[in-house]
């Protein structure tokens, strides 16, 4: 059914914008909530600086880490893929660089997604998709802005006054005047806490996702490898024939020290389809099908070691899901594996999730009767899956890791009780990540609940949720 919205031709003048969707009924009822509640101010009343990145085009091995908006998730940062800038080469300003506790956000892409600045990030460089918050702490609770910012009504409203057609932007002022709910102090050190314990659980997940990490390598000798690559080197015709590549970087010789390692440690070796009782590719319904609301399709830039990512995610209408439910959405157990445009991320699935996904990525079944599910995953997540994927990928464009590849894989094998050791390490991680999920929605949750009816039925809700 249709839904209108008449608004005054006195309206549109002051707001200077005459696109239908910016007066859609569900934006206009978020400033009805928040002048209802009474207590609001522009965010930049609540800062000492607000500034957003710059482009950098030469990218280092080594540097300075350039923060990108795909590096901003829902639940934290990703890491997984990141890049270096040389600042004194690109003259690169310091007001663009961050400091541990200012507060980042997204302004393109998933718009709004807003964190603290961690110690890894410390010093780095944002893009120009990602404006940086100093917050003026005598004024508001930096980690209750984080919920403020990151919850429902806040982000409908960064989409409301975003611009742009073909990549939707959040301006510098439009940031600015962005409306904010200020409640008591009592409420936002409550909200606050949670935040904090959401970042503190956060850092543990990183943290025994790494001691499993470090456990893996230490048993396969890889501990402190780092791999070397070398600018000129040989190959025999008869390789490149048997392998059906001419291309240079496929026999680079990094690429053979990982399994020279492991040989040398006498671990053994086994394709990764000794351990595939089936394989089944995602699907693709085509962009045209693509819509901004409905159950998720779920495609590699939403798919992270970590689990699911909001990332400018998109949407496939309820009869498009219902049809492909049954053979593609995932499951509990399932193992996920990514073979185009980042290729070897592993994800086991924790959770129901109603969604679909692509054609970029597999869904493999695994016997358990021959290998731990969390171990394999990480096998290929680490250096030892990266450097062979590394070597196999092909595509100039998007990269392209093919079945028969994906196959051939090579996964050590390590004795079944140091396999669980380690799948115990993976397992504590995402429990402490699910947790931390868990305590952001109710921070997020609360700030609705004030908003909407008041403060003690969200101070009510944070009780009853966290068992105080």
């Amino acid at each position: 059914m249709a839904v209108f919205s008449i608004i005054k031709l006195s309206e549109l003048g002051r707001a200077k914008r005459i696109d239908a969707e910016y007066y859609k009924p569900e934006y206009l009822n978020i400033y009805s909530k928040l002048n209802a509640s009474g207590s609001k101010i522009f965010l930049k009343r609540l800062i000492k600086e607000i500034v957003s990145g710059s482009y950098v085009d030469s990218y280092f091995e080594k540097g300075t880490l350039y923060l990108r908006v795909n590096n901003i998730t829902e639940f934290g940062f990703d890491l997984s893929d990141i890049k270096f800038v040389d600042v004194d080469f690109s003259k690169i300003p310091d007001k663009i660089k961050i400091k541990t506790g200012e507060l980042v956000l997204g302004r393109t892409g998933t718009i709004g997604i807003t964190h603290l600045v961690d110690e890894r990030l410390n010093g780095s460089v944002i893009s120009q998709h990602i404006t940086k918050i100093v917050v003026d702490e005598n004024h508001i609770n930096k980690y209750y802005l984080v919920a403020y910012l990151n919850s429902d009504l806040a982000r409908k409203q960064m989409m409301r006054e975003s611009l742009g057609s073909m990549q939707v932007e959040l301006t510098l002022d439009a940031t600015k005047n962005l409306i904010i709910f200020l409640p008591s102090n009592d409420l936002q050190a409550r909200i606050g806490k949670l935040i904090q314990e959401f970042y503190e659980l956060q850092r543990s997940s990183q943290i025994l996702y790494s001691q499993a990490e470090t456990f893996l390598l230490e048993e396969l000798g890889l501990k402190d490898f780092k791999p070397k690559y070398k600018k000129t080197y040989t190959a025999n015709l008869s390789d490149a024939l048997s392998a059906h590549r001419i291309d240079a970087e496929y026999f680079q010789p990094a690429y053979k020290e990982v399994i020279k390692r492991m040989d040398e440690k006498n671990i053994e070796l086994k394709p990764l389809m000794q351990f595939i009782l089936n394989i089944q590719k995602g699907v693709e319904p085509g962009s045209d099908n693509y819509q901004d609301k409905g159950k998720p399709f779920i495609r590699v830039s939403n798919l992270s070691i970590n689990g699911f990512i909001d990332r400018d995610q998109k949407y496939l209408n309820e009869e498009i899901y219902q049809q492909l439910k049954e053979t593609y959405e995932p499951k509990p157990g399932d193992f996920l594996l990514t073979k185009d445009a980042t290729p070897g991320i592993a994800y086991v699935v924790k959770e129901h999730i109603e969604g679909i996904i692509s054609s970029g990525i597999l869904n493999l079944k695994i016997n358990e009767d021959k290998i731990n599910k969390e171990y394999l995953a990480l096998c290929i997540n680490s250096i030892v899956g990266k450097m062979q994927i590394e070597k196999d990928g092909g595509g100039s464009v998007i990269i392209h890791w093919k079945p028969e590849q994906v196959k051939k894989l090579k996964i050590p094998i390590l004795p079944f009780s140091t396999q669980q050791k380690i799948a115990l390490f993976v397992h504590q991680s995402h429990e402490a990540r699910r947790r931390a999920k868990e305590l952001l929605d109710i921070a997020k949750r609360a700030v609705e609940i004030a908003i909407e009816k008041n403060e003690k039925e969200a101070i009510d809700y944070i009780n009853t949720q966290v068992g105080e």
